[in-house]
């Protein structure tokens, strides 16, 4: 970092731009605080509960879709995909490895273009779209169930039409979570705890008692059979070999059985959010959502072939498992009442909670690609009174309400549909991270496993594992363009009528296309009413230790990078130092300038990649060292970090900010400085 030439004349922060310094001053410095900025980071249990929220959710719906689809082995073909999911879930991981914000839409641009970069967010859109309403309409299929039953027992002679009712129930809710949206208030990753811890209960209790079951009654699994249906075979009714036991009815199967593991996706959102250590915590939070996923999505399955007579499951029960799972287990039948009023409780969360997290997801998702010039501007412009971009969320608002009413409230119709966008979405992250494994061959922090090297190590490698796991994708995505004509018919209307969208706001817009590494973050500015405020108490609302970390040119923050590779707890605060001469301005205004905006944007990131919250100032002052050296002493830090001067040798940095810290300290308040390089490190201490 560049360094101004030491002066022995010391001065107070100005409070504000109003202010003037004493008349014997001849420096002048201000702090204005990034407050939006001040990045916090979630431990992997509350981001594998953030994406459990979605994905566990489909265990209230899949294994009704599937067999109705299949038959009674529906329960094996879940279970493989919620193990394949695992091998799914790698590529994500060495996505989010490599890119923070790693969703499709950015690695297919990066692998393969924006063409195709389009096409993929246009049918990961439709996968979007179809979430709030499958999810609404399964809550409300529950709560129907819960509410004839109760009507039943009660001798009164009327019952809800069930999927006219869930039907209605989705469009509420829908239009509620609407609202909150407008509002701008989204799921927290607290809530999606709170909701998976009341989950997990409710599946401890559910898998003992169906154990408890099964042992009084006895037990049988499922046959390994297929029984399809012309519905479920489509365009491939006429086949004989599509309904014989051979590898094509068991893709056809394993098909119709891939919407389990849908909300993957989810996984690449929530990257940016995980803690340090970023990694390891990302595999940690992969594991968790695995074996959650799989105990609970794969038994619920087959707990309800095993329990539920076959005679009254598909009949009553195809879209309310659980629910049936609770009427016929072992036990008084108050009991299972409660029980089943608990289940629906539970599914009403969940599953709301997924609604709310296809708006957000499809807010965010259509806001990125905007922000690249694909979508009008038009479609970003904030709310008026609310500040949220209310076009997009009404847009897709209405997308699910129309859902919601052409579907009729059918789950199964939903299902088959919805299973388009997630299998595709898929498909293009696949592949795309298997390009990237040939077209940058840059070193990878982790790697999807199976990887030959075919002459020595580090020569020319084969990702094998990469290779499979698009091979298995591709041909079940192929297998079910041809057995769900809803799905395909709709889902690519959909993806080309929003791939079409797409080029023309592009074309509209002349092209004005942002590079990543200029993508710019959205803040809210602070000036410091008092210099009292810049105290420790007000770094991050944390004890501990305080680090300052000095910044200046956006193209050299390799200090900043390795020092928030090394592990540590304290508090983090990364400065820049605008150097004007007189005062900042006289109006009291707070100025942020372009260059510093690029510059926060870029820390912003840096941050994010590590997993390690910090809190950004900008100090106005006519002297860099002094004004490093002033808040570091106000906020009593014990660590100042530098990046090595294009002016001056790091000795001579560290005898300038030597200086000024001998002027400004009291007493013996000792400092470890520090001057970080890519390849240097040299520290001392200060008094």
């Amino acid at each position: 970092m560049n360094s101004a030439a030491p002066s022995s004349s010391t001065e107070d922060l100005s409070s504000s731009a109003g202010l003037r310094p004493a008349a014997n001053s001849t420096k002048q410095t201000q702090v204005i605080v990034i407050s939006t900025a001040m990045l916090t980071f979630i431990s992997f249990w509350r981001v594998a509960a953030v994406v459990l929220c979605d994905l566990a959710s489909t265990a209230y719906y899949i294994g009704g879709i599937v067999e109705q689809a299949i038959g009674r082995s529906a329960p094996y073909y879940i279970l493989a995909v919620m193990i394949f999911s695992y091998a799914v879930r790698a590529v994500y991981v060495e996505s989010c490895s490599m890119f923070t914000r790693g969703g499709v839409y950015r690695v297919v641009k990066e692998a393969m273009g924006g063409t195709l970069a389009k096409l993929s967010v246009s049918a990961l859109m439709f996968d979007y779209i179809l979430t709030g309403p499958i999810s609404g309409v399964s809550a409300g299929q529950y709560l129907a169930g819960l509410i004839n039953e109760m009507l039943k027992l009660a001798r009164i002679d009327f019952a809800l039409q069930p999927d006219l009712a869930s039907a209605a129930f989705a469009v509420i809710v829908t239009l509620y979570f609407w609202r909150q949206n407008i509002l701008g208030i989204e799921e927290s990753s607290g809530k999606a705890m709170r909701i998976m811890q009341i989950t997990t209960v409710m599946a401890v209790i559910m898998i003992a008692w169906c154990g408890l079951t099964l042992a009084v009654r006895g037990a049988h699994l499922p046959p390994l059979e297929f029984r399809f249906t012309d519905e479920s075979l489509g365009w491939l009714r006429h086949w004989p070999a599509a309904r014989s036991f051979g590898v094509l009815g068991v893709m056809i199967a394993f098909g119709h059985s891939i919407l389990a593991m849908s909300g993957e996706e989810s996984l690449a959102q929530v990257n940016r959010e995980i803690e340090a250590p970023k990694l390891k915590n990302l595999l940690r939070a992969g594991f968790v959502i695995f074996i959650y996923s799989l105990l609970l999505t794969s038994l619920v399955s087959f707990f309800a072939v095993m329990i539920i007579p076959d005679r009254v499951r598909m009949k009553e029960y195809s879209d309310n498992l659980i629910g049936g799972l609770a009427m016929f287990m072992v036990g008084p039948l108050w009991i299972r009442l409660v029980f089943r009023a608990f289940v629906v409780f539970v599914g009403f969360l969940i599953l709301a909670g997924a609604v709310n997290t296809a708006i957000v997801g499809s807010n965010g998702v259509l806001c990125r690609v905007a922000e690249d010039g694909v979508l009008l501007d038009w479609f970003r412009h904030p709310h008026k009174r609310y500040g949220t971009s209310h076009r997009i969320i009404n847009m897709v608002t209405i997308l699910q309400i129309a859902t919601i009413v052409l579907s009729r409230g059918d789950v199964y119709v939903l299902g088959e549909a919805y299973a388009f966008g997630v299998i595709w979405s898929f498909v293009f992250k696949t592949l795309s991270m298997l390009v990237l494994r040939f077209r940058d061959r840059s070193p990878r922090i982790w790697r999807v496993p199976l990887n030959l090297s075919w002459f020595k190590p580090g020569g020319v490698e084969f990702p094998l594992g990469l290779a499979l796991i698009f091979t298995i994708l591709f041909l079940t995505a192929i297998i079910n363009l041809f057995t769900k004509e809803v799905a395909t018919i709709s889902g690519i209307a959909f993806t080309l009528g929003l791939f079409l969208v797409f080029e023309i706001s592009e074309r509209f817009n002349a092209g004005p296309h942002h590079a990543y590494g200029e993508e710019l973050e959205k803040f809210n500015l602070a000036m410091l009413t008092s210099e009292k405020q810049l105290s420790p108490a007000a770094v991050n609302g944390a004890n501990g230790p305080i680090t300052l970390i000095a910044i200046r040119d956006p193209q050299n923050l390799a200090h900043l990078h390795r020092y928030l590779s090394e592990q540590g707890t304290g508090r983090l605060v990364v400065l820049t130092v605008r150097t004007e001469k007189g005062l900042a301005s006289s109006d009291g205004a707070v100025v942020f300038t372009a260059a510093e905006e690029r510059l926060f944007s870029k820390v912003v990131k840096v941050a994010e990649d590590h997993g390690r919250p910090v809190t950004p100032l900008v100090v106005v002052s006519n002297d860099q060292l002094f004004a490093i050296a002033r808040v570091a002493n106000l906020l009593r830090a014990d660590e100042v970090v530098m990046g090595v001067s294009a002016k001056f040798r790091p000795d001579v940095q560290l005898e300038h900010f030597a200086m000024h810290w001998g002027s400004l300290a009291e007493g013996e308040q000792l400092v470890k400085v520090r001057v970080l390089s890519e390849t240097e490190d040299i520290t001392a201490e200060v008094v």
